[in-house]
């Protein structure tokens, strides 16, 4: 952060007072304007530490995306396929950031929405607030999704896909009902180790093949491993916005902000994960596609075969319903702010608050469930989330936080107006790649559901494909 930053006098937002700056020198424990207050005889909801903290990020971001990479590497071939990844993580940790400093110059910000409304007023609160909703939606939908796959693997289908999504919904319901970031700390811990380990095992299992599991076993066969690829604009824009949205879940990290007790190691909290994420995506999206080609499974933990799927799905199992747990926990918990903030029940274990947080919760389950049921290719769910709202979410409106606090470097030095064209740029980019990667996201699934490469909506198929 930048001296001209912290000169920033403090500012008004939505008739609320947010702080300019939470001085470094303050002494710990003030409130300084923060959304959940330490008062004594109400519900601390500030006791999340950085590492936890980063554990929880490492769990919003290594999910359901980095079971789609090799697929959309094979769209856009492996150098191509490195270089999105490299670019997009760098991008989004870029956002991360600058996220985190706007709202720890703004500690009454609670969410994104929030941020919104400190640059643009009300109207921009209300859009950024539903495309915030409609994100962890489907990003919820995408891991309650990727359960059900889990839960045909292991049963052979045992029974029709609804009802597993039924189960992976109520306990996603379970999970995320839990109130504070504090207790669901140790879920994140667990989810994010059986997801890691599962998907190193797939990794492992291919190099071990003679050919890909999904190839024929027998004859010649066209391996399909490109270093650089020939799509068609539509296959391309969907495969750039998957790998985009593999680490652009950023604005989940603004709520977790609220419940540390030192908001100010945010960002060591950032760093640690997203230096993991981007290193493993890269190693094991690269090594998934070297040895499996146009063969590798979507999501990719069934490309080692029969055997190595099982093994691989009953471990990575609690990984992916913690997955939709947090994306619909995040969500809720925008929802609860908004309802209850300026209530008397807001930090008070009365009827009003748990009535309100729970219906919150089901309320957010129950379209993650819909949107799983209707829109049933997984890697299609993840890049709707990136190119319709993450792409605004994640990437335009981080790039005018930043333009909003650096006005001055339009003027400034050679170096300060190069970095300020460039944050214009990102909110260009934003702009593009939600345009055309929505385009090409429901293109990808009209021509699906014509060429009856996936059941219709609410079907009983089996999804382990």
């Amino acid at each position: 952060m930048s001296s001209s930053e912290g000169e920033k006098g403090e500012k008004q937002s939505g008739g609320m007072l947010s702080n300019g700056s939470i001085e470094l020198g303050r002494q710990e424990g003030v409130d300084d304007g923060e959304v959940f207050q330490k008062i004594p005889g109400k519900v601390d909801f500030r006791t999340v530490g950085w590492i936890q903290a980063s554990v929880i990020f490492l769990k919003v971001i290594f999910a359901t995306g980095v079971l789609t990479i090799p697929s959309a590497m094979f769209v856009l071939g492996a150098l191509p396929g490195a270089i999105n990844v490299l670019g997009w993580q760098g991008l989004n940790t870029y956002c991360a950031i600058v996220q985190g400093n706007f709202r720890n110059r703004h500690a009454g910000c609670h969410s994104i929405a929030d941020m919104a409304n400190v640059v643009g007023g009300t109207w921009l609160k209300e859009v950024v607030g539903v495309l915030f909703l409609v994100t962890y939606a489907i990003v919820g939908a995408s891991g309650i999704f990727g359960t059900s796959v889990a839960l045909n693997v292991l049963s052979n289908h045992a029974i029709c896909t609804n009802w597993f999504m039924l189960v992976a919904t109520i306990a996603v319901l379970i999970l995320a009902s839990v109130r504070k970031f504090e207790n669901i700390a140790w879920l994140t811990w667990a989810g994010f180790l059986t997801v890691y380990v599962a998907v190193f095992i797939v990794v492992v299992g291919v190099t071990t093949l003679d050919r890909p599991a999904a190839a024929p076993q027998t004859g010649d066969y066209e391996f399909g491993y490109h270093v650089i690829g020939n799509p068609t604009f539509v296959a391309a824009i969907t495969s750039v916005s998957t790998i985009f949205c593999s680490g652009a879940g950023t604005s989940a990290f603004l709520p977790v902000i609220s419940e540390m007790r030192r908001p100010r190691d945010y960002n060591k909290a950032v760093y640690l994960c997203m230096g993991i994420v981007t290193a493993s995506y890269l190693t094991f999206s690269l090594v998934v596609y070297k040895y499996c080609g146009q063969w590798v499974a979507s999501p990719s933990l069934g490309s080692a075969g029969p055997t190595i799927k099982k093994v691989a799905y009953g471990i990575g199992l609690t990984g992916l319903l913690v997955s939709a747990c947090l994306y619909v926990h995040v969500a809720a918990k925008y929802l609860f702010v908004r309802l209850l903030r300026h209530s008397e029940h807001f930090q008070k274990n009365t009827v009003v608050h748990w009535a309100v947080w729970l219906g919150c919760t089901t309320a957010m389950s129950a379209v993650s469930f819909l949107l799983a049921s209707g829109i049933p290719i997984f890697n299609y769910l993840l890049a709707l989330a990136g190119s319709l709202t993450f792409s605004p979410l994640a990437l335009g409106l981080p790039g005018y936080l930043w333009v909003y606090d650096h006005q001055h470097y339009r003027k400034g030095k050679m170096w300060q107006v190069v970095v300020y064209y460039l944050n214009w740029l990102m909110i260009a980019l934003s702009v593009f790649l939600t345009i055309g990667g929505t385009y090409g996201v429901i293109q990808n699934i009209i021509d699906a559901y014509s060429q009856g490469l996936i059941g219709g909506a609410f079907s009983c198929e089996n999804n382990d494909r």
